[in-house]
């Protein structure tokens, strides 16, 4: 398999132009189905399938589950920033730094699958009660120098669900081989 293929089994994310309530309910669906599709597929892995990258030089299967509770925390609360304030500027972090930190590289994956679980529970009830007028508010984002509306990050964050799942089914599938 080519590397970006491996790096982007879903290809890398294309925000649509215009996005529909339809695809707000099916992107909202994907967030509040993905902490049980991942523990369902990780809660059975060894030690050694769970240090194991999804490509040479990316991440082990233990550091993208706590990338993706790092990650979808930080998102809840930049869509709580952007309904609460005009534009926020968010604060980004160095995921590639957090995921090289003690707690993503050598702790049981239980507490980063307790906090996804919390955080979609919540996350899908903000969503849920979310006006069309909520989802074109914003936030700006100082790394990508970009605003961003809040349909648009919804977008994102079903497409990062999808694509850290498949590297982790990348995996599970080469050590069942």
């Amino acid at each position: 398999m080519k590397s970006e293929n491996l790096q982007y089994p879903v290809g890398k994310f294309n925000c649509p132009v215009f996005i529909t309530p339809e695809m707000i309910k099916d992107y909202i669906q994907g967030i509040q189905e993905f902490p049980a599709k991942l523990r369902n597929e990780v809660q059975n892995l060894n030690e050694e399938v769970l240090d194991t990258p999804y490509r040479p030089g990316g991440w082990t299967v233990r550091q993208v589950v706590n990338h993706c509770a790092d990650s979808h925390i930080n998102s809840l609360i930049r869509f709580k920033l952007a309904l609460t304030e005009e534009n926020p500027v968010i604060k980004p972090y160095l995921e590639a730094f957090w995921a090289e930190l003690p707690d993503s590289k050598k702790m049981p994956v239980e507490a980063a699958l307790k906090m996804l679980e919390g955080t979609h529970e919540r996350w899908v009830i903000l969503l849920n009660n979310m006006t069309s007028k909520d989802y074109e508010r914003t936030f700006y984002h100082p790394e990508n120098y970009k605003t961003m509306t809040l349909s648009e990050a919804l977008a994102l964050y079903a497409w990062h669900c999808n694509h850290h799942f498949l590297h982790i089914v990348s995996v599970t599938k080469k050590w069942e081989e």
